[in-house]
Parts: structure tokens; C-alpha cells; sequence
């Protein structure tokens, strides 16, 4: 691929939040039946992905997705192109189908084990980046850091491991930051238009959407959530609990270390009367 025309952007870092993971539900005769042909060894349907927080837009930055499956997957290597999710979106959602565009790189399966995927993000060739490979193991059965968290994955009926990334450009190039900066949106406004003149324009718009409204995400931002939502864990609610709980392991850690202090202290402080207690009846024995 041939570099992007064009300099850096220098002194400048742009980020974009996303979130990758998998979801899995056991397969049951009420809400989840296994579909015909599945073989019955099958005990889940699930599906890994890659998509934007909150389900905004991420096909003006990434352009391709592979997802490498286990080896015993039919098709195990599986490349999913934005350009196609694009033209797809066009044709299902036109007319009175009604039915929502896809926003997200997605592969659905079927399955009976857990393993790791490997998932390789390929950016836009203005970007002038590097492929990024990412790893996630698939979780099938409910888990948690306690018993509490473990019984709601298994009330709530998913199975669900995601994870929260930013994908940072150092430096863009020129062309590729006007694409990234080209006007931050509400959600499901359209797309601005290509021949906005000046700096300023771009460069309001952009701003302007960093503090939001009422916590909603724009698109073609940093944004995320102001507080958590269902089908949407995280937020800067999120965020400030996670925080919270490393203060306080933190602070657990700087206790700990002064409680050991104070216990060498006080073995160097015996050992320290022992060799005195020694040394002087040493002496005693001597003279």
C-alpha cells in the first residue's frame, strides 16, 4: 500500500472509542432453539464483534475486520469489508423494510467450546496505519469476579464478555485528520457534506459536540455515555465506579505496606535486642 499523500498533522492525537467482545446464549426451546441443522453437540449460539460505543457510526475509520475462528469452524477465517455492511444498509433499509442498519463488524456461530479469536482491524488507507490484532477469548458460561455476578449473567440469559478500547491516532496524516475532525453529529443526522470550506466550521462542529446533551453520544466523536444503559455498559458512570475501586485498592496496597513496616520494624528492633542480649552475655562468659 502506498504511503498517504500529504504531511502529519504534528503535536496532535485523535482518539476513537470502541468496543469489541462476544455475546452467547444457550440454546433452549423458548426464546433460543436450535435452528435446523445446527449439529446437537451444538450448545450455544453466539457471535464475536467489533462496533462503535453505543452503536455509533466506526466505518469512516475502520474499513475491514478479519476475525480468525478455531480451526475445526468451517470458513474459520472470516473478513468482514464496512464497504459491504455500507451497500447492504442501502438496499435492506430502503423503502418500507424498516429494518436498522448494521453499525457493527459481526460474525455469528454456533458452538459447544470456548477458545481465543484473534481479531485484525485494518483502518482507512488515508490513515496510513498499520493492521492492529487484537485477542478474546470466548466465554460461553456464565462468569465473574464473585458468585453474585456469576448467577446475574445466568438470570440474565447471556452470556456476555466485552471490552472497552480507544483506538489512538498519533499524528495523522493531513487528509485522514479532516476525515476524523469532518464534524461531530446527533445520531442519525447525516453525514457532512464533503465541501465545507474554511477551518472553523469543521473545527466548531467538532467541539461543540464534546460536551453533548442530556449524555447522548454524537457521532464521529470521543464521546461516551454520560451513565450506563442497558445493552450499553460502558459510561463515564462506568468509568468513575472503576475508578473508585482502584483508589480504594490503592489505598488497601499503601496500608498493607505500612502495616509490613511497622512488622519489620519491630523483628529488626528484636533481632537488634537479641544480638545485644547475646553479645553481653558473651562478654560475661569471657571475663
Amino acid at each position: 500500500m502506498a504511503p498517504p499523500a500529504g504531511k502529519r498533522v504534528k503535536g496532535v492525537q485523535i482518539f476513537r472509542p470502541f468496543v469489541y467482545g462476544t455475546t452467547a446464549r444457550l440454546f433452549n426451546d423458548t426464546d433460543n432453539p436450535r435452528p435446523v441443522g445446527v449439529p446437537l453437540d451444538h450448545t450455544h449460539s453466539w457471535q464475536v464483534f467489533v462496533k462503535g460505543v453505543e452503536d455509533t457510526d466506526i466505518f469512516y475509520w475502520l474499513r475491514r475486520v478479519q476475525f480468525k475462528l478455531h480451526e475445526s469452524i468451517p470458513n474459520h477465517l472470516r473478513t468482514i469489508d464496512a464497504e459491504t455492511i455500507i451497500k447492504e444498509n442501502e438496499t435492506s433499509t430502503g423503502g418500507k423494510s424498516g429494518k436498522k442498519p448494521q453499525k457493527a463488524f459481526v460474525v455469528n456461530e454456533t458452538g459447544w467450546g470456548e477458545f481465543e479469536i484473534t481479531i485484525k482491524l485494518y483502518y482507512d488507507s488515508k490513515s496510513g496505519e498499520k493492521p492492529q490484532t487484537l485477542y478474546h477469548h470466548l466465554r460461553l458460561h456464565p462468569y465473574g469476579r464473585n458468585e453474585a455476578e456469576k448467577e446475574a449473567m445466568r438470570t440474565g440469559g447471556e452470556v456476555i464478555a466485552w471490552t472497552y478500547e480507544e483506538q489512538v491516532f498519533n499524528e495523522p496524516f493531513e487528509e485522514f485528520y479532516k476525515i476524523l475532525t469532518s464534524g461531530a453529529r446527533d445520531k442519525g443526522a447525516p453525514a457532512p457534506g464533503a465541501g465545507g470550506k474554511g477551518k472553523g466550521k469543521g473545527k466548531n462542529a467538532f467541539t461543540s459536540a464534546t460536551t453533548g446533551k442530556d449524555g447522548d453520544v454524537k457521532e464521529r466523536s470521543a464521546m461516551i455515555p454520560l451513565t450506563t444503559r442497558p445493552g450499553q455498559p460502558f459510561s463515564r458512570e462506568t468509568e468513575e465506579a472503576e475508578l473508585k475501586r482502584l483508589r480504594e485498592a490503592e489505598e488497601k496496597v499503601h496500608q498493607m505496606i505500612a502495616s509490613l513496616n511497622q512488622a519489620v520494624k519491630a523483628k529488626e528492633e528484636e533481632l537488634a535486642t537479641l544480638k545485644a542480649s547475646n553479645k553481653a552475655a558473651a562478654t560475661g562468659t569471657a571475663a
